[in-house]
């Protein structure tokens, strides 16, 4: 997956050094992170950065088709920059951990379309992590 930061350079997109920052914490894989993670993420290289520059960076680069806005079961917000492989995502019901998958997508069989036309699939797995396991195991 090319990162965020070039994806939004080889656009032309205008690079604050606001922007830059946000976009960079976006590098690595199984990255899903809320505006909060965001703000407080850039604020560590980049300590004056504002809620508001964070909400209008990733409002602008969703706009773009750059990131995706992926709304938890817990109705958070998060921002995913994998957007050029389809994949779902597996959630730890514990801690909210949030990992791609690529699994081939589930088909719908005609009869249970009701009509409608398939236009995409999003789906969750929700599952316990590792972690998660281990802890509930030692607790127990």
């Amino acid at each position: 997956m090319r990162p965020l930061l070039d994806r939004l350079q080889e656009r032309g997109c205008r690079m604050t050094a606001q922007r830059r920052i946000i976009a960079e914490v976006f590098a690595g894989n199984h990255v899903h992170f809320t505006a909060d993670d965001v703000l407080q993420r850039a604020r560590i290289a980049l300590p004056e950065v504002s809620r508001a520059t964070v909400y209008n960076a990733l409002n602008d680069f969703t706009a773009l088709g750059e990131l995706l806005e992926v709304t938890h079961a817990d109705g958070k917000k998060r921002y995913d920059p994998n957007v050029e492989q389809r994949h779902h995502h597996l959630v730890c019901v514990d801690c909210d951990r949030m990992l791609d998958v690529h699994t081939v997508d589930p088909d719908l069989p005609f009869a249970e379309r009701h009509g409608f036309e398939i236009i995409d699939v999003a789906v969750t797995f929700h599952a316990r992590c590792p972690d998660c396991v281990a802890a509930k195991a030692v607790s127990s």
